[in-house]
């Protein structure tokens, strides 16, 4: 703040002081929650950029793994015949497949309990303390 307008400030009335006040803080709160939304913006935009580029990563993964395959088969081939090379494969990675969906599932039937017993019971203790104090 400029010292004129300090002295411009001096013989206000309070009234007035606390008028000014108000407007000054109301426009730096909105410039500050639009300055914020600028940089929560950017930092969208970012994070949007870094998004793409995982999926990316992931997309190319994939093909990699195919390659990896079709280089496991191929070299399988050089002692067995090629359908062999490949049927041998295809069982692996479906006895793979197999085990990781029987573990995935296991892992969400552990993530998913029937009933939240604890949280019940202590949401009941809570109110039932409640209770007590409102009638004390």
């Amino acid at each position: 703040m400029t010292e004129r307008h300090q002295a411009d400030l001096a013989g206000l009335p309070t009234s007035e002081l606390v008028k000014t006040l108000s407007e000054q803080s109301a426009t730096l709160v909105r410039e500050e929650l639009r300055l914020a939304q600028l940089e929560l913006k950017a930092k969208g935009n970012r994070a949007a950029q870094g998004a793409k580029m995982f999926g990316g990563a992931g997309v190319t993964a994939l093909y990699g793994g195919g390659a990896l395959v079709a280089t496991i088969i191929l070299a399988l081939a050089v002692v067995l015949p090629g359908w062999a090379a490949a049927l041998i494969v295809t069982v692996v990675l479906f006895a793979i497949a197999g085990l990781l969906a029987q573990r995935g599932k296991k892992q969400m039937g552990m993530a998913t309990p029937a009933k939240p017993e604890h949280t019940t019971e202590s949401v009941r203790a809570d109110v039932q303390e409640i209770k007590n104090r409102g009638h004390r």
